[in-house]
């Protein structure tokens, strides 16, 4: 299964893709799991980010999306969430600023009065065929947007989060079988599966989990807009299931680690990789 050739500008909009990407608007069912809970999830604007906010409010959860400025995608998650009858907080601008990662969290303490689940799941990449093709502000870019919003965030939002809370990184396939096409992006997911593993055994005693989610390739507006038109057509075929996944079947993972049902889960990186195995 291919998709057709298509190529957007940075950071890409998710309703411009052919196919568009399955976020479980019409299929996630929710089961309560998340009631009366409140939400930060980062790029959640599209792709996974908008399918974990879909999942969550259906649990039951209020949710403020942090976006970067696809305002037109996420005015539409937002009316997903509102239409589960929670709250969606909508917040514009760009996480690799840490004021604006703790402008984030004091919008969510302002609005909900706590944080029970942090998602950081904002990232940024670019396909480059050589080291010498990397600008040096896209390698700080990179680690910006990835690896130090995920620290500020954390950083912000813990005096907020009680016992049962949780936090969940985004990492990648790309930790542990790193692409060269995409080498300051799969160093940042690698540090972000290292830096979880770190915050469980930290936050542990205060009855915090930690825990990160590794997709392998997801048809998300990230493919298009940071990748050639042949890579596009080839995306995610060369995985065991033979097709990219679609960020809705990312969702009950993050459901399963920000719930109850998760809780004796923490410090693990869970793989959604369509058969690509993480050691």
């Amino acid at each position: 299964m291919s998709q057709p050739p298509q190529q957007q500008q940075p950071p890409g909009v998710q309703k411009q893709m052919t196919p568009v990407p399955d976020c479980g608007e019409t299929s996630y069912r929710g089961a309560g799991k998340l009631r009366d809970r409140a939400a930060i999830i980062t790029g959640a604007d599209s792709g996974i980010g908008r399918a974990v906010a879909i999942a969550y409010a259906r649990e039951g959860a209020d949710v403020l999306i942090s976006y970067l400025n696809e305002d037109e995608d996420a005015e539409d998650t937002a009316r997903l969430v509102e239409a589960a009858g929670r709250r969606a907080i909508l917040v514009r601008g760009d996480v690799s600023s840490p004021e604006h990662c703790r402008e984030i969290v004091a919008v969510a303490v302002r609005e909900f009065g706590k944080i029970d689940i942090l998602v950081s799941n904002a990232a940024y990449q670019m396909t480059r065929d050589s080291l010498e093709d990397v600008p040096d502000w896209e390698w700080d870019l990179t680690l910006a947007t990835n690896v130090s919003a995920m620290f500020h965030l954390c950083k912000a939002a813990l005096p907020h989060m009680g016992r049962g809370s949780s936090i969940i990184g985004s990492s990648s396939v790309n930790s542990d079988s790193p692409s060269p096409s995409l080498a300051p992006y799969a160093a940042t997911k690698a540090a972000i599966a290292n830096f979880v593993a770190s915050l469980a055994q930290m936050l542990g005693s205060r009855g915090i989990r930690v825990n990160s989610v590794a997709p392998g390739p997801i048809w998300t507006p990230l493919i298009p807009s940071t990748m050639p038109p042949e890579k596009v057509v080839r995306f995610g075929t060369d995985t065991a299931l033979g097709r990219p996944g679609q960020p809705a079947e990312l969702a009950p993972v993050y459901v399963l680690l920000a719930s109850d049902d998760g809780s004796y889960v923490s410090g693990a990186r869970v793989a959604v990789t369509g058969g690509r195995p993480i050691l």
